[in-house]
């Protein structure tokens, strides 16, 4: 199964949680997992794409521009319906405790609907997830005054997402 991790990033912080996305995804047998920057993501990719995990940083609840504007190129893929029964899932990093994660996920969520993908997100059964994250995929708080880019709970956080993902992708791929 082939996975792709798109994300925007400007000061590393959801760079690294991306990875750690990707090497979670990359952990279950039989992934294939590419990642790119926004800058370098090719759309035209992802119709062989088995699912597809975009993020970046929340900007006042919202999607980052860099984020936006390459989900905006995505529309000849929705007229033509080529991302139906996709797996999609999101993450997203903020400098702030309540710098609009859950909103800004939401808002990234919304185009995967329109396009008719399955959303993944992570259940609660996740220890670190119960404490810390999101139903609606990873979102980590990284303050900019911190020593270090993102916790370590969050790389956790962005493991289990990734496995996640895979995990289901496998199941549905069975199905």
């Amino acid at each position: 199964m082939k996975i792709y991790v798109v994300y925007d990033s400007e000061g590393e912080h959801t760079k690294f949680l991306a990875q750690s996305i990707a090497e979670g995804a990359q952990s279950v047998e039989g992934a294939e997992v590419y990642i790119d920057h926004v800058d370098n993501a090719d759309i035209r990719i992802l119709p062989e794409m088995d699912a597809i995990i975009w993020g970046g940083p929340g900007h006042f609840g919202t999607i980052s521009s860099g984020l936006k504007a390459w989900i905006d190129q995505l529309g000849y893929l929705w007229a033509e319906g080529k991302l139906v029964d996709k797996v999609g899932a999101v993450f997203c990093t903020t400098a702030t405790t309540h710098g609009g994660l859950e909103t800004a996920m939401l808002n990234m969520i919304t185009p995967m609907l329109h396009q008719g993908m399955i959303i993944v997100g992570l259940p609660g059964n996740i220890p670190e997830n119960a404490l810390y994250g999101s139903y609606y995929g990873v979102g980590v708080t990284c303050p900019v005054d911190s020593k270090e880019f993102i916790s370590e709970n969050g790389l956790q956080l962005g493991r289990a997402l990734g496995a996640r993902v895979s995990t289901v992708t496998q199941n549905l791929k069975k199905a």
